[in-house]
Order: C-alpha cells, then structure tokens, then sequence
C-alpha cells in the first residue's frame, strides 16, 4: 500500500473513527484503525465490536492495498506532523513508513484480515433525513435516555418508521421525550428498533449542519451513511438493543391537530414496568 494524503484531511478521518477506539481491550487489533487504499480515496474504520465508524477522505493512490495501525499513535504522528502532504506506505509485513518534510515514522501494524468485517446492508430504499434535522431529533431526546445497566432496554432510543415518519422516544423511567419528523418512507415499511447510548453518542458528535444522513436497518443492526455537500463520508454502523420497548404511547397526552410536530416531556408516577 503506498499513497500520499494531505495532513487535514488525514486528521479528519482519523478524529472521525477513533472516537470508539478503547483504550483497554483484550483484542489488540481493537486498539487498531485499519487502513484501505482504494480508488483516489483512503477508508479508516475503527470499532469495538458494538458500534463501527467508517470514514473515506481524498487520497493520490499510488498502489492499493490494506492494514491496520494503532489508532492513538497514528493520531498524535499525523496530529503534529508538517503542514502540507503525508507519504504512507506499508511492507508485506504491515511495518508502515510515515514521511512529512523532514519527519520520518516507522510503525509496526497488524494484518487488515484479522480486522473485525462490517456487516454489509442491501436494504435498497434508505430513510434519507438532512443532517441537520436527524441530529435535532437526537437532540431532543438524547437526555432522557437511561443510564442505568439493569434496564438496558431504555439504555437508547427508540426508532418507530411508519406513515411516513421517523418517530424518536428515550426515557429513564421518570421522563420522557418523543419527537417526529416526516420522511419519505414506503407507505409498506414499518420498523421499531432501539439504537444503544454510544452510538447515538457518536452520531450527534459527526452530524453536521449541512448534507443528508441515510439509515438503513436490519434484524439487529442499524446503519448511519452522513455525507456532505462535499462528497464526504461517514458510517457509523451499530448493533441493536434487544428487547422491547415500554408502551411510551400511554402516557403521552393526545395532541390536537395533525401534522404538528411532536416533542414532549413527560412525568409519570408509573414505574417502567407498569408502563411495559
């Protein structure tokens, strides 16, 4: 694999995944972010087996090819790095040499195929949203959201997608936020899933003002595309809650007319599991 990468763009992409690189892992290649020289483009995913960041940014090619690094040390090369044009290449044996100006860096890697896969997504029709207003609704209802681990249902949000809305709930037990949006949705599709605190955590922390954030779901796993006016790219891919989520809907007052956009708080004296 060699190329040659601006060090902006480098920082963005490495501050866009490393976010749930742990620091403490029994799995060393978890502490790795792994690189892939693609077409004119570099992608960096990191994970940690629950919630994974995938990010491309613009890159001069010069051969193809994979490996994964350790993200914090790559961080801090490229964090102060010269300004201008990084030269990455790695061997066969995953050693990656870093040039800028007059830096040179030497970094001992680990093989691209002992990288956990990503879990591909063939739903054809997405739920396109701008970003703007896909990061107000988490917004809205982020701070609701348990944090207690023995009521790990509650430990998110919860998605409805029906009649042409996207409909987000959190609560703890004691209040709770609902708040909608209209999408284009098939008038076919109806899904209800929960989308665990950290990687909501994550998306509220890459959405941006501007460009359009695409969610396609599974079983028990959902994915976030966020791209930019730019052409830039972001996925963030999750596991999902098991469980099923408290009936929210009874003890929300009615509201008068259609249409209006929701966003409540309510107290309630029930427990959690009278509501259930």
């Amino acid at each position: 694999m060699k190329l040659a990468i601006t060090k902006d763009l480098f920082a963005l992409g490495l501050q866009a995944v490393q976010n749930v690189v742990g620091s403490r892992t029994t799995l060393p290649i978890l502490s790795n972010v792994l690189l892939q020289a693609e077409d004119n483009c570099l992608r960096l995913t990191a994970t940690d087996l629950d919630v994974t960041v995938s990010c491309l940014v613009e890159a001069k090619v010069v051969r193809k090819g994979a490996t994964t690094l350790p993200a914090k040390r790559l961080f801090s090369i490229v964090r102060e790095a010269a300004v201008g044009e990084i030269d990455l290449e790695a061997d066969d044996n995953n050693v990656c040499t870093l040039r800028s100006g007059p830096s040179l860096f030497k970094v001992r890697g680990l093989a691209a195929e002992d990288f956990p896969p990503v879990a591909p997504f063939e739903e054809p029709t997405p739920v396109t949203l701008p970003q703007e207003r896909f990061r107000g609704m988490l917004r809205r209802c982020a701070f609701a959201a348990s944090s207690d681990e023995t009521r790990y249902v509650l430990n998110g949000i919860f998605f409805s997608l029906k009649e042409h809305k996207v409909a987000a709930v959190a609560t703890d037990g004691r209040r709770l936020a609902l708040t909608d949006e209209e999408a284009d949705i098939e008038s076919a599709v109806s899904a209800e899933f929960i989308v665990p605190t950290k990687a909501v955590n994550e998306l509220l922390r890459l959405l941006q003002d501007k460009g359009t954030a695409e969610l396609r779901y599974t079983e028990n796993q959902a994915a976030f595309k966020l791209t930019d006016e730019k052409g830039g790219m972001i996925l963030v891919t999750t596991k999902l809650v098991e469980g099923t989520y408290p009936n929210y809907q009874q003890v929300i007052p009615r509201v008068q007319g259609a249409g209006e956009r929701l966003v409540r708080e309510v107290s309630s004296r029930a427990a959690p599991e009278q509501r259930s």
